[in-house]
């Protein structure tokens, strides 16, 4: 049985750092997440909704400015982009 345990610990070290950094990160993610939301259950709903909005707006700027929208929201992105700056149009006015 030894021999068992000795292989999977080898099998473990074998693993990248990079590999536990990611476990860590995600673990821990998870835990600051539900105590966000947790203590946003007892905020105000109104200034929950506003800080969600302003979260939400802050994402779709910025992705109409970089356009890294993802894939299946290309298609709204398109016909609001043209109405707010954009990367492109700004390294074409600084050229």
């Amino acid at each position: 049985m030894l021999w068992l345990a000795m292989t999977t610990l080898d099998k473990l070290h074998a693993v990248p750092p990079r590999f536990w950094v990611n476990v860590l990160l995600a673990i821990s993610t998870f835990f600051v997440l539900v105590i966000v939301v947790r203590h946003a259950a007892r905020m105000n709903k109104l200034l929950l909704a506003l800080l969600v909005t302003l979260l939400l707006t802050g994402v779709a700027f910025q992705w109409i400015f970089e356009r890294n929208e993802p894939r299946f929201l290309s298609p709204y992105i398109d016909k609001i982009a043209p109405w707010f700056p954009s990367k492109i149009d700004y390294h074409q006015r600084q050229s």
